[in-house]
């Protein structure tokens, strides 16, 4: 079999996905430092967090990049990082 041709988008579809890797890196670090709370509340966070991971996804299928077993696991890994570190929130800006 023949390796899949490049299609005429692909390289639009790579920097789309580029752009959204450097949002998922950014919500990350929003994460570790607890800025989150800044901008957002703990529900708000996790959505926003699973949206990046989903549009993440989405690009990386129209770029020819189908999601492996191990990027799947490491979805599940950053969401419940996610969620573990912003339950620590402290009780004051839960009542906000």
């Amino acid at each position: 079999m023949s390796a899949p041709q490049e299609g005429r988008y692909d390289s639009i579809a790579r920097r789309w996905l580029a752009l959204v890797e450097r949002r998922q890196a950014h919500f990350l670090e929003l994460c570790d430092t607890g800025r989150w709370r800044h901008y957002y509340t703990h529900a708000e966070f996790l959505d926003e967090m699973g949206k990046v991971l989903r549009v993440r996804d989405q690009w990386a299928a129209l770029a020819g990049l189908p999601l492996s077993d191990e990027e799947e696991l490491r979805h599940k890994e950053i969401l419940s990082r996610a969620s573990a570190v912003t339950r620590r929130e402290p009780a004051s800006r839960r009542s906000e």
